[in-house]
């Protein structure tokens, strides 16, 4: 495209492309805007070295070579901020430029956001399941590497309070955690068999009684023993990875308290996804460690964003492919809130326009500016403002946008005439 549309003069024509989902994943009530500001970082210094070139340079032309040789993204991003809540024809993010620069940017805005905004659904849902209870981020060994490191960050964003993925935490900041495995346990054993005892006294010596043990390598009943016996009632806690974790958390805790070590806390892990968490909840469960239905789950893959052209030159331009429909033009975006915060609707108008006016309601813009000719405005969210943002907009879900059933979409969006298309 970019070899032809140089060819033909049209490579610098002003474009607005824009990044929206036509429709949720199976079940969801609404998405949860995840990885901006992963791509922002990516774009800061997103060029194409000698050595990518001549990947692809014995099918291009020579014109083509140099563009790529001197690219710099040189146009302007607004979108929704990270963390925000959007639904079917949210506009998250509008990229304006020139036709190539902007459309080298499909694949790897679209990468990004499709992973990290499934992820943040994802790990929303199971944040709001827990009400509260803390959620440790264990997917790495169940995903790509790179994904693992991007999953831990966007499940932070989300709600989930730590990873076990130092890699997050070393470039995103997110907060570590972890726990002991199986084959800690199982190292120690001798001639004489198992010892679990020596294996949680070892654990202890070396990181002290506010450690979590293991707790069910061979009998849990046994092993919540042997772990007071060793770490005293103030350990820190204990964890139970396998086996009716409901069930064996109340056994637990009734052993844990008997045994005078009433602070201790129940971790579990295993396979959790929203619908086990909400089933927990009713359980003595402190601490939830969740991974492969994180990364893996249903719905977890994609979030089915889409990248379209949508205006030329000013002049607005749409799709008309049966089920691919795009509406055209640049668009602002607003959300309606009630006096309460209660969020009702969202609305889509010309990015010329104004808003509907709604004396009886409050508006919020979605949108804010993110780079200008291809730098970052100051001041962007971090991480953790993006985290606060997130937790702050998803008490404005109507209490039925909450549910883990399937359902209309929360928050219904509504197109306000688009360049003379009707809503």
């Amino acid at each position: 495209m970019i070899s032809a549309a140089l060819a033909d003069g049209t490579a610098d024509r002003p474009c607005v492309f824009e990044v929206f989902a036509r429709r949720l994943p199976a079940g969801r009530r609404y998405g949860v805007v995840g990885g901006t500001g992963r791509l922002l970082d990516r774009l800061a210094d997103f060029r194409f070295t000698e050595e990518e070139v001549a990947v692809v340079a014995d099918s291009l032309d020579e014109r083509t070579i140099r563009w790529l040789r001197d690219f710099r993204f040189t146009g302007d991003i607004d979108g929704y901020r990270e963390g925000e809540l959007y639904f079917p024809g949210s506009p998250v993010l509008s990229v304006r430029g020139g036709f190539a620069e902007c459309v080298v940017l499909e694949t790897l805005v679209l990468s990004v956001f499709n992973h990290d905004s499934a992820i943040a659904a994802a790990a929303a849902r199971m944040s709001s399941a827990a009400r509260g209870r803390r959620i440790i981020e264990m997917g790495s060994r169940r995903t790509h590497e790179e994904a693992a490191v991007a999953a831990a960050r966007a499940s932070y964003l989300a709600g989930f309070h730590s990873t076990s993925n130092v890699e997050a935490t070393r470039r995103h900041g997110v907060p570590s955690a972890g726990t002991s495995a199986h084959a800690f346990t199982l190292l120690h054993t001798g001639p004489d068999g198992p010892d679990e005892a020596a294996a949680f006294r070892s654990q202890v010596a070396t990181l002290g009684v506010g450690t979590t043990l293991l707790v069910d390598t061979y009998d849990i009943t046994s092993g919540v023993a042997t772990a007071v016996e060793v770490a005293g009632p103030e350990l820190g806690g204990v964890r139970i990875d396998s086996g009716d974790l409901g069930v064996l958390a109340r056994q637990v805790r009734d052993q844990l308290d008997a045994l005078g070590a009433q602070r201790t806390k129940i971790v579990v892990s295993g396979d959790l996804d929203e619908y086990a968490i909400a089933a927990l909840r009713a359980e003595p469960v402190d601490v939830y460690g969740v991974g492969t239905r994180l990364v893996t789950g249903s719905g977890a893959s994609t979030a089915g964003m889409v990248y379209k052209l949508v205006e030329v030159d000013g002049i607005p331009v749409a799709k008309r492919s049966t089920h691919k429909e795009t509406l055209p033009g640049a668009k602002r975006a607003v959300r309606y809130h009630r006096a309460s915060g209660t969020a009702v609707e969202e609305v889509l108008f010309p990015v010329s326009g104004s808003a509907p006016d709604d004396p009886s309601l409050e508006q919020r813009e979605l949108m804010i500016p993110m780079l200008r000719d291809g730098e970052p405005v100051p001041d962007l969210p971090s991480l953790e403002q993006s985290r606060d943002h997130h937790a702050a907009v998803m008490v404005s879900l109507p209490w039925e946008g909450l549910a883990l059933s399937a359902g209309d979409p929360a928050i219904p969006v509504r197109t306000v005439a688009p360049h003379g298309i009707p809503s």
